[in-house]
């Protein structure tokens, strides 16, 4: 059963909310009722504070006509400060499993890292699933870590061994720990 309390049913539009602005408590409650009154689902969302703001996605399911009267709803939330917008979702087909792996880094924060790991898996034509970075202070340094968790899909015929190579080559680059492992379901 979905976050709205109703059940997924099948055929029906897909939407992505896109919301951001002004965190407070309740906002993520507030949106769950809105998408509820306007009779949509709430399937999936990616929901954080990110830079002092309140920032996420929520993958909707609802009836065509009932794509105004979501807006409506959720940008009743909060009028001022909350900026929202409807992407509409592709319809997903089955397709077959791919082999996931999941990658942690961590090393001395510095400009360009996300750039170079990046490419490194644009080039093995990795698609990525999943991006979650932050920063932190060194236990006994002080100094800013770069932490990642990237989640890959990868492509035809290309092996966890290629991909941990590949990165493995940028580590001492980057002065950052690779860690590849596959990626639980």
């Amino acid at each position: 059963m979905g976050a709205s309390g109703m059940t997924a049913r099948e055929g029906l539009p897909r939407v992505i909310l896109v919301v951001s602005g002004s965190d407070r408590p309740g906002l993520t409650r507030a949106l769950a009722e809105a998408v509820h009154a306007a009779g949509g689902n709430w399937l999936e969302s990616h929901l954080s504070r990110l830079g002092g703001k309140y920032v996420g996605s929520v993958l909707v399911e609802l009836e065509a006509a009932a794509l105004q009267a979501l807006e409506a709803e959720v940008r009743k939330v909060d009028a001022t400060g909350l900026s929202v917008s409807l992407v509409p979702a592709e319809n997903a087909e089955a397709a077959e499993p791919r082999p996931s792996l999941q990658i942690e880094l961590l090393g001395q924060d510095r400009p360009g890292i996300v750039r170079e790991v990046t490419a490194v898996l644009a080039d093995l034509d990795v698609n990525i699933a999943s991006l979650i970075t932050g920063t932190q202070n060194g236990a006994w340094s002080g100094e800013p870590l770069f932490r990642a968790r990237v989640v890959v899909t990868l492509p035809e015929g290309l092996t966890q061994n290629t991909v941990q190579d590949a990165l493995e080559a940028i580590s001492g680059e980057l002065m950052v720990d690779f860690t590849v492992t596959v990626a639980e379901d």
